[in-house]
């Protein structure tokens, strides 16, 4: 049979796509958010969608998150399925009310009788020169709340299939995307491209097989260790690439069984060390079976522990770059 069709595309085009095909399936499903609807969304994410479904499906709302993602969760409590757009995941801070006390806390709270199918979605993290309000990443904020699932995706193909999961969950889910990633192409298989791809939450992604060290990350920095990894690959260090693709539930199964083939950790997170994604992942190795297989302690690379400056050249040196993540491995394997 002919090689299945494999075509590129962009983060955002993924994120559209979902977006279009779960609107088209379940007329429940609606769109909120600022300027999402005639200015076709300020990342163009929504591109095309409010002339196809108009206004009672994508909606522009006030510049009032509080209010929007208030509506949002009242509607996803009366079955509705809401897709709540935050600009940036800094300004979910005017609704974390929202988010935590009733969306993540409800179904817990009325036993099991009230469910809030909702996703909160929008860029997360740093994008560049937007200083330190527009900078944060709220992956280990929003990982620590029970009730909530959170997933963090770097490829098209995690875009569209974690979107899709998330639109279609019972519960509330925050995707935490990448504005930096929007523009940039993937390889996308045909079955990706389907109406029916979904990536289940909770399961991580090996992007590249190895035995000498295993690196664990999310979102961008996902790219920055696939990089790392062809550098220290000429110099005979075979790196295995976890993309988490979800932070809770966190897949820690899939990074045990790749500490107990390479014996040692590192793992790359663009937010700050403290409490962090990464911080997590460690005192969960420590804790399980995989920390017999160490053979050197875990090693975190982060963001670095200050708000985000403004200055180019400060930025670069506030998130982690190849070069930290090359360090990294080789003290690691003391090399």
């Amino acid at each position: 049979s002919p090689p299945a069709a494999v075509s590129q595309v962009t983060v955002r085009d993924a994120l559209n796509q979902a977006l279009d095909e779960e609107l088209e399936r379940d007329e429940r499903v609606f769109l909120l958010g600022e300027e999402v609807a005639q200015y076709d969304g300020a990342y163009k994410i929504s591109r095309g969608l409010w002339k196809k479904y108009g206004d009672k499906r994508i909606i522009d709302t006030p510049i009032s998150e509080m209010g929007f993602a208030g509506i949002a969760v009242g509607a996803a409590m009366v079955w509705l399925r809401p897709v709540c757009e935050f600009m940036t995941f800094n300004f979910s801070m005017q609704a974390i009310d929202q988010v935590i006390n009733s969306a993540a806390k409800s179904c817990y709270m009325s036993a099991g009788s009230i469910s809030v199918p909702i996703v909160f979605r929008g860029p997360n993290g740093a994008a560049a020169g937007v200083a330190a309000q527009h900078s944060q990443c709220f992956a280990a904020w929003y990982g620590h709340c029970p009730g909530l699932k959170v997933v963090s995706p770097w490829s098209s193909e995690d875009a569209k299939g974690l979107l899709k999961a998330s639109i279609r969950d019972d519960n509330p889910v925050v995707m935490l995307e990448s504005e930096l990633l929007y523009g940039v192409p993937f390889e996308m298989s045909e079955q990706a491209q389907s109406k029916d791809f979904v990536i289940p939450i909770g399961k991580a992604k090996i992007e590249r097989q190895g035995t000498h060290v295993t690196l664990v990350a999310h979102s961008r920095p996902v790219g920055h260790c696939m990089e790392a990894a062809a550098v220290l690959a000429k110099e005979g260090v075979e790196c295995e690439v976890i993309n988490l693709r979800t932070i809770r539930p966190m897949d820690i199964e899939t990074v045990e069984a790749s500490v107990a083939k390479t014996n040692h950790l590192v793992t790359v997170e663009g937010g700050w060390p403290q409490f962090g994604v990464g911080a997590e992942i460690c005192a969960r190795i420590m804790e399980g079976p995989a920390f017999n297989y160490l053979d050197a302690p875990a090693v975190r690379v982060t963001g670095a522990d200050v708000p985000m400056p403004y200055a180019k050249i400060l930025e670069d040196n506030s998130l982690p770059q190849v070069k930290d993540i090359v360090f990294a491995v080789k003290k690691a394997l003391n090399i």
